[in-house]
């Protein structure tokens, strides 16, 4: 499937991911001290980071006018929508600031060079890190799916305060809205 425009999504149309438990056990869990590389070319430990910190994971980013990873991409519950929950978190970064994250990031297996390609066409201000060898997915046991050989994360959002994950959105649906449905969680719930 050509991916002409990647905000663009008739939701209604894509099926919606289910509640399969797959991250059931994250809420409590501690961040290990896993270094990622990201997209402002730094590496990032989570579990150093303090106060509160905001990570949403997605499959992976498209390309305009390039083809999908796989000719059913959009039929697989949960796999379209990276590119607009992206952009929502970065059109209500200011937002999600000043209701107490401290950070922001996105989260995805890709590599950093594609990542940073996509940062850059989005203008996103913040980093997002690549967990290209899955040892932090691997390490939290995060859940996961299968689409053209590779293994790609499940769509959420974490809650990260002090290296503690407190909450967890999952199964995420549309993606579109994951970032204000943060926001809104975040000004109930401040630090």
């Amino acid at each position: 499937m050509n991916q002409k425009n990647l905000l663009d999504v008739d939701w209604s149309a894509i099926p919606a991911p289910v509640d399969d438990g797959g991250a059931d056990h994250l809420e409590g869990m501690t961040i290990p001290p896993i270094a990622l590389r990201a997209t402002d070319d730094t590496s990032v430990v989570l579990a150093e980071l303090t106060g509160r910190t905001v990570v949403f994971a997605y499959p992976r980013t498209g390309e305009p006018g390039k083809i999908a990873l796989v000719d059913d991409w959009d039929m697989i519950p949960g796999a379209r929508g990276c590119t607009p929950q992206t952009c929502a978190f970065r059109d209500l970064f200011a937002e999600l600031k000043a209701a107490g994250a401290k950070h922001v990031f996105g989260l995805s297996t890709q590599d950093n060079d594609y990542q940073t390609e996509m940062a850059g066409r989005l203008h996103l201000p913040f980093a997002v890190l690549s967990d290209h060898d899955r040892a932090l997915a691997t390490a939290l046991k995060l859940p996961t799916m299968e689409a053209g050989g590779e293994t790609l994360l499940k769509r959420m959002a974490l809650i990260i305060d002090d290296a503690v994950i407190t909450h967890v959105f999952y199964p995420v649906f549309p993606p579109d809205r994951n970032a204000g449905d943060v926001l809104a969680w975040l000004k109930a719930n401040p630090i």
